[in-house]
């Protein structure tokens, strides 16, 4: 909570000169009242029966008072808005182990049905993006505030081969405005290696998330952690989330049995590395419930906002119910 005349406060000054003046002239009418024996025992019985309820309207004055010198300071509040600077990036794996119906009703189902709605909760303006990877990485839609191609992109998902972890997040990473490619996936038997010295101003590009999503272990291409320091190098901060238990299970694919294994480890310190956070699901509503929390504290940002107009509405109702009370009261007295 701010102001953004914070002088005006000084006026609360002018509650005690007021609670002082009201005590005053209370206890001047009760020396007039010593005059006369008479009202002096009516006054003795008014105050008796509602010794308290005397001061409602006085209390309710000065309610309505401090309610008015509160709004007159201009009072500011932190309220999530759109930040329509930050760009997402969904990177989903469609690996075979994608196939296991320990989730109903399939894993890739599941993760499909969880990202629309992450991507549903978005606020509108935000621009995401979808990459996909297994045995390698591929962009299926760049960056667009048309989220609505997004999710069809998103139901269009198919499941193919092995886990490319690293890759999937490095093709994310570079498909985020004002990106270069540090490291060249062209050519899959060179080896990768960082350059020494960076290439762009990190502070300077915009605001980056990759929400990426495995099931599994990575077993081809860049590995994830070198992935993870080129997001750390380009500011993009990395949600990890793991679908399946770390103890792994068996799927049938193709008549024969297959032990897949989610690689919790390597998905916390993507994160840790990058300064997101790491979530690991093992049910169709539990997953639900994680996109949906992303969505609604990616693309907002806090900022103090002015509340001074539904601040003068509570003070209008407050006045309202004072002059009500008030004549309410005057008219028991008359």
């Amino acid at each position: 909570m701010g102001f953004l005349w914070p002088a005006g406060l000084l006026l609360y000054g002018l509650v005690p000169i007021l609670l002082c003046t009201y005590v005053w002239m209370l206890r001047r009418r009760s020396r007039e009242r010593l005059r006369y024996s008479s009202l002096d025992l009516v006054a003795e019985a008014v105050a008796v029966s509602g010794r308290w309820r005397r001061h409602v309207p006085a209390i309710f004055y000065l309610t309505t008072l401090c309610a008015i010198i509160f709004t007159a300071a201009r009072p500011t509040a932190a309220l999530p808005l759109p930040d329509n600077r930050t760009v997402v990036m969904l990177s989903i794996d469609i690996s075979r182990s994608m196939r296991a119906t320990d989730v109903v009703p399939t894993r890739l189902d599941a993760a499909k049905a969880a990202a629309v709605k992450f991507v549903r909760a978005l606020p509108r303006g935000t621009r995401v993006g979808l990459v996909s990877f297994s045995s390698y990485a591929t962009l299926i839609t760049p960056p667009t505030a048309d989220h609505d191609q997004v999710v069809q992109s998103i139901n269009s998902l198919q499941v193919e081969f092995a886990t490319a972890i690293g890759d999937g997040l490095l093709e994310a990473v570079y498909a985020l405005p004002g990106r270069p490619r540090l490291i060249d996936l062209s050519n899959p038997y060179a080896t990768p290696a960082l350059p020494s010295r960076p290439t762009v101003d990190a502070e300077r590009l915009p605001p980056a998330v990759v929400v990426l999503l495995s099931d599994g272990q990575s077993n081809r291409g860049v590995p994830p952690e070198q992935a993870a320091m080129v997001a750390k190098r380009l500011n993009a901060k990395v949600y990890t989330i793991g679908l399946g238990r770390p103890e792994g299970t068996f799927m049938e694919l193709s008549g024969h049995s297959m032990y897949v294994q989610l690689d919790e480890e390597t998905l916390k310190e993507i994160a840790r590395m990058t300064g997101g956070t790491y979530q690991r699901v093992t049910t169709g509503d539990d997953l639900k419930r994680v996109y949906t929390r992303l969505g609604r504290l990616i693309g907002w940002e806090w900022r103090p906002v002015e509340i001074s107009g539904p601040a003068s509405l509570g003070v209008a109702a407050l006045f309202a119910t004072t002059v009500a009370v008030s004549l309410l009261w005057m008219h028991r007295l008359g």
